[in-house]
């Protein structure tokens, strides 16, 4: 039967690993060995690509976005991004700031003055140090930092989460392509599309490690006269890197979260000094017009392409930023799938889409906003200039005009240190998770190992060209990869069809046993169940007679058909389970767990030991918990119960579409590992 268990790591290290090395080696060595060369061969790689790639690149990045709002809008959109009965494993807050730390604050802090002015100056269309070029100058800025970046974010972890921690595939990109090439994922294919992946990622944290170097060396110019050089930011990205290992040696949930907590309110901090002593009013007037702009103005802009009047403007404005994420999504994706178990299909998506893109247009607005007020009705016509010749400062001059600025340039100066030790360290995690074959728990030298390449490249990145060699090889990793997440929505969109076939023969098979039991009379035990509350040793006994019994005389039943069936017990997890194999098909599973709950204020009082809970004798499928007590039926009750879950388990396999792409050979580590939410109760975890 297919196999889609991990692969050794042995087997998966090798081909991963060292290839990623040896290629990132060679650019690191080659480029440093002649920097001008290299900038120039930076520079007509870029030009190349803009010239011929750039429609491809607008139109993938709209596509990317029509497709998880569509499959969000869908019924889908209730598929849940693990078991039926997961629950998320981070609180909306915490998710929203880990999210946000590890996609694009550092891009915010870089550009949320910069672009705006530097569009006001220099517009794409139209009369520049206009009325009419101030609005353009934010459209463009919501336009680039919208929707569509989160969307080129939120369709790689969409697909990722989607395959991992549903249907048990590892949790790296080759798995989003099960659908379409099979066992193949695990050969030369898949190596190569983790190598990809992994060289994507370095990039394009390299290119976020530039320019957050360039604007702390500006900080640091401003605040105490440090020089600004190339050697001073190399020195950053030192100490930078220095901090990013320490960060990714604690872990996801002591280094990663706690920074991107802090993160959150340092910017939040920042944000709200800028809104209260800057133009306030101005600030709110345009925020609210500058959004509705934006969204009359989404599709003409997503096909704009400036086809009857060439120039260089979209290369370096538009498709920078577009190829900059695209090379960063598959560490931010697989960063966002990671702490997104749990939710749902449109939980994540409009959880992804709308409220970091809501935050990113108030930014703008109180960034952009103030400066752009500062020039036109203050008079401040010197900061164009000044942020013309150097982008990296243009934040710091903003500051030097509003009150207590050289304590907003500190508040600065950390916040873009502790956004970029994020990015840094959570992408770390990630490449080390790729390059290992999906493993979660992997040893700390080779975290350590990664973070430091990230320094490694970017500093020669810096020494090539600067700023224009970073943004080549962001517009380049991203090329090929942008072909990869086509391959990847529609390996997603075909499992989601035999997965719709699932949820709607679902639906119908419980109406059917609803109303078969009405007419049984297990209505009254169904009612009986819902007053009733019963300790763990009635459940347990109940579970060791009538339901092994019953499961027994299935398994007999099945095995008289020449069906491979086996009844397990575990005692550990209080479960037992029927389980059905066969060659080349999807398992069959029926479960039933032994489940703990709160004691609910309308029952009566706790049990004369003091125990506040009630069992339940629940069902859990292949795909999770089904919600229902079979607590008191009867064994011909639950024999029923089988063969009508059995039943519509082999109509679903009639009426998918061929073998199903994917099956899970340890159903115990997505039934059982669940994880509590974060800050819930033990309501509704499995009895230990």
């Amino acid at each position: 039967m297919p196999h889609t268990a991990k692969l050794p790591r042995a087997i998966i290290l090798v081909p991963v690993f060292v290839p990623a090395v040896v290629i990132t080696v060679l650019l690191v060595v080659g480029t440093m060995s002649n920097p001008q060369l290299a900038g120039e061969l930076f520079d007509a790689v870029l030009a190349y690509i803009t010239r011929s790639f750039g429609w491809f690149y607008m139109l993938s990045v709209a596509f990317f976005l029509v497709f998880i709002v569509g499959i969000a809008l869908t019924k889908w959109g209730n598929i849940k991004l693990g078991p039926d009965h997961a629950e998320p494993q981070y609180s909306f807050p915490a998710w929203f700031a880990m999210l946000f730390s590890a996609g694009y604050g550092i891009a915010l802090l870089f550009f949320g003055v910069a672009e705006p002015v530097l569009h006001y100056s220099t517009p794409p269309d139209g009369a520049p140090e206009t009325v009419d070029a101030a609005k353009q100058a934010m459209q463009i800025a919501f336009f680039h930092w919208g929707f569509h970046i989160w969307g080129i974010f939120g369709i790689v972890g969409l697909a990722l989460a989607y395959f991992s921690f549903r249907h048990g595939l590892p949790l790296s990109l080759r798995s989003a392509l099960y659908p379409l090439i099979g066992e193949r994922i695990h050969g030369p294919i898949g190596h190569c599309v983790d190598v990809l992946v992994i060289l994507g990622t370095l990039f394009g944290i390299a290119t976020t490690l530039g320019l957050s170097v360039t604007q702390i060396n500006a900080g640091l110019n401003y605040l105490w006269d440090v020089p600004v050089s190339v050697g001073v930011q190399i020195i950053a990205i030192v100490v930078i890197t220095a901090m990013a290992v320490c960060s990714v040696v604690a872990g996801l949930d002591k280094g990663v979260k706690n920074l991107s907590l802090l993160n959150m309110v340092l910017a939040t901090l920042l944000m709200a000094f800028v809104l209260v002593v800057g133009p306030t009013l101005f600030i709110l007037e345009t925020f609210l017009q500058n959004t509705g702009s934006y969204l009359n103005n989404i599709i003409e802009r997503t096909f704009n392409l400036q086809a009857y009047s060439r120039s260089d403007w979209i290369g370096n404005w538009t498709l920078f930023i577009f190829g900059w994420t695209i090379s960063w999504s598959p560490f931010v994706g697989l960063f966002i799938a990671k702490i997104s178990r749990g939710r749902t299909i449109r939980q994540f998506v409009f959880g992804v889409l709308i409220v970091p893109t809501l935050f990113t247009f108030f930014w703008f607005s109180v960034f952009g906003d103030t400066a752009l007020h500062l020039i036109m009705v203050e008079g401040y016509t010197e900061l164009i200039a000044e942020v013309q010749a150097d982008h990296a400062i243009a934040l710091f001059q903003m500051f030097e005009l509003l009150p207590l600025s050289s304590l907003a340039s500190v508040l600065a100066v950390l916040l873009i240190v502790t956004f970029f030790v994020t990015s840094s360290d959570s992408g770390s995690l990630v490449i080390d998770s790729i390059a290992a074959g999906g493993a979660i728990q992997t040893p700390v030298w080779q975290r350590v190992f990664w973070a430091s390449i990230e320094g490694v490249v970017a500093a020669a990145l810096l020494l090539a060209g600067g700023l224009s060699a970073l943004q080549t090889m962001a517009i380049t990793s991203g090329l090929p990869f942008c072909v990869l997440m086509m391959l990847m929505a529609l390996g997603m969109w075909r499992a989601l069809v035999i997965e719709g076939h699932q949820l709607s023969l679902q639906n119908h098979m419980q109406s059917t046993r609803l109303a078969s039991n009405a007419g049984l009379g297990l209505w009254k035990k169904r009612l009986a169940g819902l007053v009733t509350f019963p300790d763990r040793e009635a459940v347990e006994n109940f579970m060791a007679t009538t339901v092994l019994k019953a499961m027994r005389r299935v398994q007999r039943g099945l095995q008289e058909q020449d069906w491979p069936a086996e009844v397990h017990v575990d005692e550990a997890n209080s479960r037992l389970y029927l389980e059905v194999q066969r060659e080349g098909q999807l398992d069959f599973v029926y479960e039933i767990r032994l489940m703990q709950y709160a004691m609910p204020a309308f029952a009566q009082p706790a049990s004369a030991d003091g125990d506040a809970h009630y069992y339940r004798a629940e069902v859990f499928l292949r795909r999770g918990g089904q919600s229902y007590d079979v607590y008191g039926y009867e064994q011909q009750d639950i024999i029923s119960d089988i063969l009508d879950q059995f039943e519509k388990y082999l109509h679903f396999l009639h009426i998918s579409p061929g073998s199903l792409p994917w099956r899970m050979d340890e159903h115990d580590e997505l039934l059982n590992t669940e994880p509590a939410p974060e800050g819930g109760d033990q309501a509704s975890r499995p009895a230990p």
